[in-house]
């Protein structure tokens, strides 16, 4: 088989297409050597009150839904539809990305010195339609914020396109003093649920690197 570099990782024919075009999502993808390609899902995201868990549930499978009715054609017999939602609680509240800095700074202000919830919801469609979903729950102590802090961090501009105004990897790491679970889920992919999905197709975990060594051969 060959290998192709379409996207920065995979294979001729990739394991995944993500229905995403997120960019840490790809970046995990590729740290794990997951064969993938990127088709960003046109899937309107909505938000279930006062319930996170169907929230980003029922958005991940409506992504993944999007791309494998968009793209069914296209879609190898070995390949799966990756539709992730993610989104940060707090007191049951979705904090979504922060539409401005004024809105930045308030997310950021009501999660200073506080604890708070990282949902993610994941959905696995194969060629055939057979279909998995899962969910996963981090939660993230922040550090009490001064009204400085805040703005240097919201001056970064990092916060933008981000789920409660903040990125976990990348300088938003100092506003973070404690996490309890899958560190990647507040990244934007939580890796333990993804393979834990994967195997229900039959991947085993790292399955996909036996065939890129048989690749270099």
């Amino acid at each position: 088989m060959t290998t192709s570099s379409s996207d920065g990782a995979g294979l001729a024919v990739p394991l995944l297409v993500l229905a995403s075009r997120s960019p840490q999502r790809s970046a995990i993808l590729a740290q794990l050597g997951v064969p993938f390609r990127v088709a960003p899902s046109r899937h309107d995201e909505a938000v279930v009150a006062r319930d996170p868990v169907a929230t980003v549930v029922d958005n991940a499978l409506g992504k993944a839904r999007e791309v494998a009715g968009r793209e069914a054609a296209g879609l190898a017999p070995c390949q799966l539809v990756l539709g992730v939602d993610t989104i940060v609680v707090l007191d049951g509240d979705v904090l979504g990305k922060a539409a401005s800095e004024s809105q930045a700074r308030a997310y950021l202000s009501a999660l200073s010195g506080r604890h708070h919830l990282v949902d993610s919801g994941l959905c696995l469609i194969a060629a055939d339609g057979r279909t998995w979903t899962g969910h996963a729950r981090t939660r993230v102590t922040f550090r009490t914020l001064t009204p400085a802090a805040i703005a240097a961090y919201v001056a970064t501009g990092e916060w933008r396109e981000r789920a409660g105004a903040y990125a976990i990897q990348g300088v938003g790491s100092a506003l973070v003093t404690g996490v309890e679970g899958d560190y990647w889920n507040v990244v934007g992919l939580p890796v333990t649920r993804l393979l834990e999905g994967l195997e229900q197709f039959g991947v085993a975990p790292f399955a996909w690197l036996a065939g890129a060594r048989d690749d270099a051969r």
